[in-house]
């Protein structure tokens, strides 16, 4: 099963579970009318909404790539993403705008709390735990949509526990007021997630680079490097929905024959593919190397060398991005 087709199938639980805990929210609001636990609800339905926008966007980031759409359909997960967060920002302003008019107005009268608060339990407990499940298989399979729908269920369960705690205040002190002040301050809980979610998605959307991504995949190839792997500089990497994309620029000896060249790329391809999954697509553009890159090649027995080695030149994240080879004259100059 390819990673974008599990995220799928964990989508649909996290859409099943959204629907089931809306309709235990509203069961808990009907026998309290808690203003608090209205709000919950409401927010619930937002994660309905937003479990099946997630689900259809990882239907299509699962089929395969095609002649219209060459990179593969990834790019519908940051667009559900983006759609998601701003049901969460716009569900945590809902939220305000219904705790202050409470505190302002005549609060409703509130009754059969043991009932709600066993209700409301319940659902955190549900939420936090499907939840975090998808986060982690999100992170395992790069999707950023389940992600967000595992982030969205944790942040409604924050929110949750602030209000069973108002609730049993409000159980053994009569103060109504409780009920919309937690209510409140959860609420800026669920507008940050929100944001951070938007934020999150945007940033895919404009290819932004992902750094600690990228340092990973640094930290792989400098433990692993091979000696016929002269330099390697211009690296790129972009995300896809669960895909990703591995571009860069390869020097290895000038005397290689296509043969030999082929092989050195499918070493590379092999090492990244077994440490960061199958999903991982590799374009390698190959330079052959020039007399100045004696200075930093260590390859034993070469019978061509010019220059005496002098050092071994670290790659970095910072030296391995940029579009120029590397040689100790330049790295001096910028010492």
């Amino acid at each position: 099963m390819t990673k974008a087709k599990e995220s799928y199938n964990f989508q649909k639980i996290v859409a099943v579970t959204g629907v089931l805990l809306f309709v235990m929210k509203t069961g808990a609001w009907y026998l309290t009318n808690s203003v608090a636990i209205l709000t919950d609800a409401l927010e619930s339905t937002v994660n309905v909404t937003s479990a099946f926008i997630g689900l259809y966007s990882l239907y299509l980031s699962a089929k395969p790539k095609d002649s219209h759409h060459p990179y593969g359909h990834g790019r519908a997960e940051f667009i559900s993403a983006a759609i998601e967060g701003t049901l969460i920002a716009g569900a945590g302003l809902l939220i305000i705008y219904e705790a202050i008019k409470n505190l302002l107005g005549t609060p409703e009268p509130i009754g059969k709390l043991d009932y709600g608060i066993l209700l409301i339990t319940l659902t955190a407990i549900i939420n936090y735990l499907v939840g975090a499940i998808a986060v982690k298989k999100g992170d395992q399979n790069n999707s950023l949509a389940l992600v967000a729908s595992g982030k969205h269920l944790q942040s409604d369960t924050y929110s949750t526990i602030g209000i069973i705690f108002g609730l049993i205040l409000l159980f053994f002190t009569g103060m109504v007021w409780l009920d919309s002040v937690v209510a409140l301050l959860f609420a800026l809980l669920i507008v940050f997630t929100g944001y951070r979610i938007i934020r999150d998605s945007l940033r895919g959307i404009m290819d932004e680079a992902d750094e600690e991504l990228l340092k990973n995949m640094v930290d792989l190839l400098e433990a692993h490097r091979s000696q016929e792997w002269i330099d390697l500089h211009n690296m790129r990497m972009i995300k896809y929905g669960s895909a990703l994309h591995l571009d860069c620029h390869l020097t290895v000896p000038w005397y290689f024959n296509v043969h030999e060249v082929h092989q050195e790329i499918e070493k590379l391809d092999r090492l990244v593919n077994e440490n960061f999954g199958q999903n991982i697509e590799l374009s390698v553009h190959t330079d052959g190397c020039f007399d100045f890159s004696c200075e930093i090649c260590d390859k034993k027995s070469c019978s061509f060398r010019k220059e005496e080695f002098r050092r071994r030149i670290e790659w970095t994240v910072e030296n391995i991005s940029n579009n120029h080879k590397h040689h100790c004259a330049s790295l001096s100059q910028k010492q």
